[in-house]
């Protein structure tokens, strides 16, 4: 039987006729001409990219100019690379780093009186290729781990293996791609703090509150050599030395212990080629960089900067007021992956190899044409700072505040233009790399944040929390993408593959999940 709509009643005819009365607002129709400018394009070193070229406002989205440069690049679409633009005020030495839905509004709001005869400057920032997604789903929960999961990191080589460290004095190492553990690394005769795997993924190494490093083999779970002794107190944090920097095809290894020292081994002999001694307290954290410093953040308040190579000192920076929690580096994610792009091959010879990781890291440090690695700190008395030691000497460049309680963890994105911070005070903050200039805060955690954890394409975030959740966030727009319960208690380690096709999770609960989109 068909069923018809009841005839319209008064009320109803009524508001039709008045809507057929009423003259309708045709300003929308006719704003469409908007006039144009003039668009001056450079690169992140200010050097020009193409002609200046005249842009309708209607038409200038961030989408609309980043296909507009490309074609002027003479790309075809199928190589058309993505760009992030920052625009430079005319006139004033302002700069703004995140595009505006509304261009003119903005330059209008910014004093331009006459953005029709100015030529606008805009900084093109190549975005990452490949886009990552936001991961949806549990894949995989493993139990194996007698105790909490402390650390877990997967292999820069590929998203299907993932190193975990925990309070059962073991190590392990899961095929994340069927959900099944590899190998159980034993050995350890105190809790397992880090784990690391070299830049070439062929070496893991752990470290112990039994005050030692050990080296494994992650295709057999062997060790590899024999147990690196001669702190005095357990051994905290770990980082390898970049893969460009390897002399004769050597690794070394910086180890950071509560014994307040950070010993430089040779991995192939387990030889101590060098004591940094100095602080007066435990090192909570150290980083290796690609230009040759170690990086070490300690408990006495200082951060410090020493020559790898000599085992000297370089600066000593005492600006925080409690501890030093955490250290990042600008490079971090392409001294990770060292020759590993995971869109190209890699490189046959060795040499191809370092030469390919130099130029990872070089484009990841590059500041104007000149490569700066910079870092952050992260301390207990609430702050951060972000420093810049190849110019700045100790001097920071910004101090980061804004947070209410202990910053436990900060990292900055893969490109290097932003940084995120976890802290005790439930939530996670975004924050300008250039400048230090605070962003937007992530709320959503009832608890604090422990650990975050960048996706590859730098567009995404995730958190874990004592709240016994995974969240994803937007870190354009400061969003939750996405929710991810599944744990059963608080989340002690999180980390994205370098591929970014996983996230791995680990904690109180002993079960490693990995999360899948």
């Amino acid at each position: 039987m068909a069923t018809f709509l009841p005839p319209p009643n008064k009320r109803q005819r009524r508001e039709e006729v008045e809507r057929t009365t009423t003259q309708q607002d045709v300003t929308p129709l006719l704003a469409t001409d908007l006039g144009s400018f003039k668009a001056n394009f450079v690169d992140s070193d200010g050097n020009q990219m193409t002609d200046v070229i005249e842009i309708n406002f209607a038409d200038a989205t961030e989408r609309n100019i980043s296909v507009l440069l490309n074609t002027l690049l003479g790309r075809d679409r199928e190589d058309f690379t993505p760009y992030r633009f920052r625009i430079h005020i005319p006139s004033k030495d302002i700069i703004v780093d995140h595009y505006p839905t509304d261009l003119l509004g903005l330059l209008q709001k910014h004093g331009v009186t006459n953005p029709f005869e100015t030529t606008i400057t805009l900084s093109a920032e190549p975005q990452a290729v490949f886009k990552v997604q936001a991961v949806s789903r549990m894949a995989h929960r493993i139990p194996g781990h007698g105790q909490p999961i402390l650390a877990c990191q997967f292999s820069p080589m590929s998203s299907g293996r993932l190193a975990t460290g925990s309070g059962d004095n073991t190590a392990r190492i899961w095929d994340t791609d069927t959900g099944t553990p590899k190998h159980t690394l034993k050995g350890h005769t105190g809790w397992v703090l880090g784990v690391s795997w070299s830049p070439d993924g062929e070496r893991l190494a752990t470290c112990s509150m039994d005050k030692t490093v050990r080296i494994w083999d992650p295709e057999t779970g062997k060790p590899f050599g024999t147990d690196l002794k001669g702190h005095a107190k357990w051994v905290l944090a770990m980082a390898w030395e970049p893969y460009h920097l390897w002399r004769d095809g050597t690794a070394r290894l910086a180890s950071a212990s509560k014994d307040g020292t950070c010993r430089i081994w040779v991995v192939n002999t387990g030889r101590t080629e060098h004591v940094l001694s100095g602080h007066k307290s435990s090192i909570s954290c150290v980083r290796w960089g690609g230009n040759g410093n170690i990086y070490t953040g300690s408990h006495d308040k200082s951060v410090r900067v020493w020559d790898a190579v000599k085992g000297t000192l370089v600066h000593n920076m005492t600006t925080h007021a409690h501890w030093v929690n955490h250290i990042a580096l600008s490079s971090d994610h392409a001294l990770r992956t060292g020759y590993f792009d995971h869109t190209k091959d890699v490189p046959a010879t060795e040499e191809g190899k370092r030469e390919k990781a130099r130029e990872r890291f070089e484009n990841a440090a590059k500041i104007n044409g000149k490569v700066c690695e910079r870092f952050v700190t992260a301390s207990d008395d609430f702050t951060m700072y972000l420093w810049d030691p190849t110019n700045n000497g100790t001097k920071p460049v910004a101090r980061l505040l804004g947070h209410q309680n202990k910053v436990n963890q900060v990292q900055f994105s893969p490109d290097g233009t932003l940084i995120a911070s976890a802290g005790w005070d439930n939530s996670t903050k975004i924050w300008n790399a250039r400048d230090g200039k605070f962003l937007k805060s992530l709320r959503g955690h009832v608890a604090p944040v422990y650990q975050c954890a960048w996706s590859a394409d730098s567009r995404l975030l995730v958190t874990g929390s004592k709240d016994c959740t995974l969240k994803v966030w937007n870190a354009r727009t400061g969003n939750l993408a996405m929710d991810l319960p599944g744990h059963e208690d608080e989340v002690y380690a999180v980390d994205w593959a370098a591929d970014g096709k996983m996230v791995g999770s680990g904690g109180k609960d002993k079960a490693v999940r990995t999360w899948r989109n």
